[in-house]
């Protein structure tokens, strides 16, 4: 196993999305979503996460379609990235309202 930040699901989506992720060691997990400009619209800290498949709806990272505020982010493209400790990635999904 290794770890990969994997496809959204839905993508395209409307209002709400799940982001699966695979981590082949314990590792204090982070999300973030940014616009296509690079601004951080969303952080998602997830904690410590054991090593497994966080593929499911249950347990994949969930993001309601809102930035930090509550508010509802407009439709485009924004992109994902996952952190720990010692992995980044980053992806790209579609929001159409």
């Amino acid at each position: 196993m290794q770890m990969a930040l994997l496809p959204n699901y839905p993508n395209p989506f409307n209002p709400e999305t799940w982001i699966p992720y695979e981590l082949s060691e314990a590792a204090d997990v982070k999300i973030e979503i940014f616009s296509v400009t690079g601004q951080l619209v969303r952080s998602l800290n997830l904690g410590h996460r054991q090593p497994g498949f966080y593929v499911k709806k249950e347990n994949a990272a969930y993001w309601d379609g809102r930035n930090e505020v509550g508010e509802e982010v407009s439709s485009g493209i924004y992109f994902y990235a996952i952190r720990t400790a010692d992995y980044v990635s980053t992806r790209k999904m579609t929001i159409i309202r």
